[in-house]
């Protein structure tokens, strides 16, 4: 999960303020606190004395700055799995994943046989209205084969700026010869979050926490209130499995959609005037309706931080299978031209003061989905946070977990998660464990 924007800027000033007093440091501080900064320093020297060998000796003439990026990675990736570095072009790429907006032509692609497939084109985007479809296959770029672009590459070949041409050469199933189609690019939102009717029942999927997804879960309310009726709505199903997270201001406007008091979410960090906590504003958007949020194995970060939330605050029962279990912060810190470093900054806590780290939120109810004959024998399991080399531990102590059953039928009619959770709202079946007794909500 990484901080919003604001955070970012606050990173900046404390890394370069931290960079300016590291250089000063050793003429104000006498004795001891001397000492242990002139032996840092005497470290900074092996790494010089290292990477001047290796320029001189090395059998082959090395690459400069792949050496000190390569350096700088592993420092970083030495304090845990999710602090890192990223160049200049993997920052940018960062970026515009958060964002959630970019200039392009609104296709979803995979690599196939060596070629670009289109899984989709978005609605209403450049692509669509090309007449671009599902299953097209993309020859070349710009009269570039795409057979010399792995997927990355020719997805950046097709992004560019806003209203600049693209030409795709296209073969499509039942027409013999391959032809040229020309696009326009555009302005191109990723859907993070899809909605659709099942019956009396709102249900809506949030992939990822982005920019754009506060903004596209009010619409997706709207819209379900509007085709069912306000006071028809029976309830909604929050889908987050497989989200992997993203933004924590994010997190923390969608747990506050569904929540008109309390609180959201704590971070802490190593400093006390790191430490922060999140709280609900007035107004439930749905009105107090039943919830049932639906999580996985696949379902981290973010992700946990709003199933934590509504299931402490008793807004919602958690359905599905354990939870993957991360439960840290990172703080995107920019280094100017050089790229940023993704630091760890922070713990998150549940609003009943539950660290999740390495193991997990554990649902209400818990739904296994059953398996076709062709992965019987495949693991189909995530591992969690646990699993990863250098993982924080959890400060509460105990048995580590996280991680479980990550699959989700790709066919509707197969997937007992969602269906129990619509027998749930619908009152075919009933639990215990829903709705959950408000009266039993922990003070915060």
């Amino acid at each position: 999960m990484i901080r919003n924007a604001s955070l970012l800027l606050a990173g900046t000033i404390i890394g370069a303020t931290a960079a300016l007093t590291f250089t000063q440091v050793p003429n104000l501080i006498p004795g001891v606190a001397h000492a242990a900064v002139s032996d840092t320093y005497r470290q900074l020297n092996l790494f010089g004395d290292v990477f001047e060998r290796v320029r001189a000796d090395y059998v082959e003439q090395p690459d400069d700055a792949a050496l000190i990026e390569a350096a700088v990675n592993g420092m970083l990736t030495s304090l845990d799995p999710h602090s890192s570095y990223m160049n200049p072009k993997d920052f940018k790429d960062m970026q515009v994943q958060t964002r959630g907006e970019f200039g392009g032509l609104g296709i979803e692609v995979t690599m196939e046989d060596g070629v670009v497939k289109v899984v989709s084109p978005i609605d209403d985007t450049p692509a669509a209205k090309a007449g671009i479809q599902a299953g097209d296959l993309i020859v070349s770029i710009d009269g570039e084969p795409v057979q010399n672009l792995n997927l990355n590459q020719a997805v950046e070949k097709m992004r560019g700026a806003v209203n600049t041409p693209i030409t795709l050469q296209i073969q499509r199933k039942g027409i013999e010869k391959p032809f040229d189609v020309k696009v326009v690019r555009d302005v191109i939102r990723i859907q993070s979050v899809k909605s659709r009717v099942e019956g009396d029942v709102g249900y809506i999927r949030i992939s990822s926490f982005n920019e754009q997804t506060f903004d596209g879960l009010k619409t997706a309310i709207a819209k379900l209130q509007d085709q069912i009726g306000k006071d028809k709505i029976k309830g909604y199903i929050l889908d987050l499995r497989n989200n992997p997270g993203g933004l924590l201001d994010q997190a923390v406007a969608v747990g506050d959609t569904f929540l008109d008091h309390g609180e959201i979410v704590a971070t802490k960090g190593r400093h006390a005037d790191q430490n922060t906590r999140y709280d609900a504003r007035d107004g439930d958007l749905t009105d107090g309706k039943p919830v049932i949020v639906l999580i996985n194995g696949g379902s981290a970060s973010a992700s946990e931080i709003v199933a934590g939330a509504l299931q402490d605050q008793k807004r919602a029962t958690i359905l599905g299978s354990r939870s993957f279990g991360k439960g840290s912060v990172q703080t995107i810190i920019p280094l100017g031209s050089n790229g940023a470093i993704r630091l760890t900054t922070a713990r998150y806590y549940t609003p009943a003061g539950r660290s999740i780290q390495a193991k997990g939120i554990d649902p209400d109810i818990q739904v296994l989905q059953d398996l076709p004959p062709e992965l019987k024998d495949q693991v189909t399991d995530t591992k969690g946070e646990a699993s990863l080399k250098g993982h924080l531990t959890n400060e509460a102590g105990g048995a580590e977990g996280g991680g479980s059953q990550a699959y989700v039928p790709p066919d509707e009619k197969d997937d007992k998660q969602l269906h129990q959770a619509l027998d749930l709202l619908n009152g075919v079946i009933v639990n215990s464990a829903f709705p959950p007794d408000p009266k039993t909500v922990v003070p915060n």
